[in-house]
C-alpha cells in the first residue's frame, strides 16, 4: 500500500500546487484521481513517481519512507509510470523501450502481445524509432505499453492515459485497466476526466485547488460527480436540467 501523509509541494515562485494531502493507493483496487484542471492531479502523480519531491509530508511504501527517493529507486521497488506528454528517445525502437521496462530480452510474440494491447500493429512499430516522427497518439499509446511490460510493477501510474488516443484505442484501454484490476496485489492508480474510466474505478479521489475535496468508494463518490457534471452543463437562465 502507498500512503501519503501531508503532502505539499509549491512551486519555487512560492505557487502553492498541493496542501495537506494525504490519502492511501490501497494494493489490488483501481484508483482514479480525477477534479478541475490545474486542481494538482498532474504534481499529484509526478510526487509518487519521484519527479518531484514534496516540500513537506511523507511517502511510505508499505510503510517504508520512500519521500527522498528518487525516480529510479521508486522503480526498482515497482512504482511504475506513463507520461502526460510522452518522453522521445533517439536512436532507440520501440522494441528496445519495451525491453528496457521489462528488464529482459522479449520475444517478437511477447512485443506483439503489448503493443496489441494498446491498439498498435507491432509489425509496424516493434522496429520504429521512438523519436519525433511519431504523432502524439503513437508516442502515448507506446509509452503506455512500456508500464504494461514491467513484470515486477507494484503501483503502476497512469498520468490522463486517454489524452491523443483515438476512440477505438480508449475502448481498448479501459479493457486494459479491467485486466489489470484482477492482478493479485498491484494497485493501479489512473489520473482521469473520463467517465468510462471512472465507471470501473473501484475508489475515486477528487482533487481541487490542490487538496482532496473527497475519496471513497466509487459507489459512494460517482453518481455525486455525474450529477455535478449535469448541473454544470445546465443553461443558467434554467432552474433544472430536468424539470
Amino acid at each position: 500500500m502507498l500512503t501519503l501523509e501531508g503532502i505539499g509541494w509549491q512551486l519555487d515562485e512560492g505557487e502553492e500546487i498541493l496542501r495537506d494531502v494525504s490519502l492511501e493507493i490501497p494494493d489490488g483496487k483501481m484508483t482514479v484521481v480525477t477534479g478541475p484542471n490545474g486542481g494538482g492531479k498532474t504534481s499529484l502523480a509526478k510526487i509518487i513517481a519521484g519527479l518531484a519531491v514534496p516540500t513537506r509530508g511523507k511517502l511510505y511504501l508499505d510503510g517504508e519512507d520512500i519521500t527522498e527517493w528518487d525516480i529510479t529507486e521508486r522503480a526498482r521497488h515497482g512504482i511504475s509510470y506513463a507520461f502526460q506528454q510522452p518522453v522521445r528517445f533517439k536512436g532507440l525502437s520501440v522494441r528496445d523501450l519495451l525491453e528496457i521496462s521489462a528488464e529482459q530480452k522479449l520475444t517478437r510474440g511477447q512485443v506483439c502481445e503489448y503493443l496489441g494491447e494498446v491498439g498498435l500493429c507491432a509489425e509496424e512499430y516493434v522496429d520504429r524509432v521512438v523519436d519525433a516522427s511519431l504523432s502524439g497518439g503513437e508516442g502515448k499509446r507506446i509509452e503506455i505499453a512500456t508500464v504494461l511490460a514491467r513484470k515486477n510493477a507494484r503501483i503502476r501510474v497512469f498520468d490522463e492515459p486517454e489524452a491523443g488516443i483515438d476512440l477505438w484505442s480508449f475502448s481498448n484501454l479501459v479493457q486494459v485497466f479491467q485486466r489489470l484490476k484482477q492482478r493479485s496485489g498491484e494497485a493501479l492508480l489512473v489520473i482521469s476526466h473520463q467517465e468510462r474510466i471512472l465507471e470501473i474505478a473501484d475508489r475515486i479521489v477528487v482533487i481541487a485547488d490542490g487538496k482532496v475535496r473527497t475519496a471513497g468508494e466509487r459507489e459512494a463518490i460517482l453518481p455525486g460527480l455525474l450529477a455535478g457534471e449535469k448541473a454544470d452543463r445546465c443553461p443558467q437562465r434554467e432552474r433544472s436540467c430536468s424539470e
